[in-house]
Order: C-alpha cells, then sequence, then structure tokens
C-alpha cells in the first residue's frame, strides 16, 4: 500500500501559511502535494487564504471580502511575504504537484471551477470543502472533479459515507484526534477512502498507520521522510502517483 502525504497550507509549522514561501518549501522536502483554502476579495481573486479575516496571519484587519487584491497585496503575510492568488501558486510550484484546495462557499466553488476548465487541470486539483454545498456546487460546473469531504467530530456518525457518496467524494480527511477504527471501516465498506489531518508527530503517524489511512495532511516539513523511513518499497514515487490519481472520480 503507498501513503500520501500533504502539506498543510504548505509546511505551516515552519513558515508563513498559505504563502509561496511555505508552498515551495513543502516541495522542496519532498511532500507528495500541498493543501491550500480559497476566498474571494471583493473583487474577485482567488485569494489563498484560510481564515475570513485578516487579523491572524496578516498585519491587517477585517474580513478579506471588504478588500479589492491591490489592497490585500499590501500587506506582510509573514517574513515579507505577500498573499497568494491561486493561480499563482499554480506557477510557482511544480506542473505535475498535486493540489487540494478548500473552498469554503458556493462563490468560490464557481471561480474555481472557471480555472480549473480554463487550465485544464481536473487531474492534478481535487477541491476539498467542510460544506457539502460548496462540493455540490462544483461538481455540478465540473462533473469529473475530484472531490474530498473534510470533517472533524462529524466523520464518526454513521451517516457520514452517505454525505460523502452525495457530494461524489471517495476520498474523505478526518480528523485524526476524533477518528475512531469503527469510522474508518465504514468508509472502507462503502468504497471510501480516508486520510487524515493533522499528523505531525510520530505517534500521530503511527495512529494513522494502523486505522488503514491512505494518506495525512501535515504541518511538519520533516514528516515525509519519518513517513518514509522504512518503507521504500510502499512508497515509491510510480505507486503513489497512481494513488492519488485514481482517487475521486465519480
Amino acid at each position: 500500500m503507498s501513503f500520501f502525504t500533504f502539506g498543510h497550507r504548505g509546511v505551516m509549522a515552519a513558515e508563513p501559511e498559505n504563502t509561496l514561501r511555505s508552498f515551495l518549501r513543502a516541495e522542496r522536502e519532498g511532500l507528495d502535494g500541498i493543501e491550500l483554502d480559497l476566498h474571494l476579495s471583493r473583487d474577485g481573486a482567488l485569494v489563498v487564504m484560510h481564515d475570513p479575516t485578516l487579523d491572524r496571519t496578516t498585519n491587517g484587519t477585517g474580513p478579506i471580502a471588504d478588500r479589492t487584491l491591490e489592497e490585500l497585496r499590501a500587506l506582510d503575510a509573514g517574513l515579507g511575504e505577500r498573499i497568494p492568488v491561486f493561480e499563482e501558486v499554480l506557477d510557482a510550484v511544480g506542473p505535475s504537484l498535486p493540489i487540494q484546495a478548500e473552498i469554503k462557499d458556493a462563490a468560490a466553488a464557481r471561480s474555481l471551477a472557471k480555472v480549473l476548465r480554463e487550465r485544464d487541470l481536473l487531474d492534478r486539483v481535487s477541491v476539498i470543502s467542510f460544506h457539502d454545498s460548496a462540493l455540490v456546487e462544483i461538481k455540478g460546473l465540473l462533473p469529473d472533479v475530484r472531490t474530498v469531504l473534510v470533517a472533524g467530530g462529524t466523520g464518526t456518525r454513521p451517516d457520514f459515507p452517505d454525505r460523502a457518496r452525495a457530494v461524489g467524494a471517495r476520498l474523505v480527511s478526518l480528523e485524526l484526534s476524533k477518528l475512531t477504527q469503527q469510522a474508518v471501516d465504514r468508509c472502507h465498506q462503502a468504497g471510501i477512502d480516508v486520510m487524515g489531518w493533522t499528523v505531525n508527530t510520530e505517534r500521530d503517524l503511527a495512529l494513522a498507520r494502523a486505522l488503514g489511512l491512505v494518506g495525512w495532511v501535515t504541518d511538519e516539513p520533516g514528516l515525509k521522510r519519518l513517513a518514509d523511513t522504512g518503507d521504500g518499497a510502499r512508497t515509491g514515487s510510480g505507486g503513489l502517483r497512481g494513488l492519488w490519481r485514481g482517487r475521486g472520480r465519480g
């Protein structure tokens, strides 16, 4: 079995989250892909930030949606980094690096669908969300897009596999600290694979493997090397790419 390791907002334990610096560091460290978050600016740009407001991760304040892209560009997102837009991330990292793009609402889904269609990115980018309606929206616009349903404690509920199927997800991302073997088994019985967040320590990694997860999201740049230790035959790039590219269609 192969495992894949995604950098959470790049490698946010080591670099300012959701910046080009963080994503490029994740790629240099050999992570198998990156995860990022998308919001819309006031003028409709796909801005790469996690929070709906600027306060925590920049020297600005207030909602992202109240600022134009030009205004957002003037802010410091950490260590002098600027807030990127989605297209910049696509151009900055390697052209085959898998990306999980998290959307918060239907408006972001429509803007993202336009970029994925224009750039022919359905084999590279999967769309993830906690919000079923956002995934339904993008699935309606792009029937072949890979969707990943994300959950915390709700991922352990008996009806969770039905929710995943309803949004077309064959892969789900569940919170490791709340995950149970029973929940994983229910997903597997429904033909749905499970990855976990956030896996940052050797203990987390051991738990993720014991639960039968196919992958994980990490904040730590060294987690990929730790995951590969003693696992070379199972984590070869050919097997990994095949695993990734076969996920979530339907």
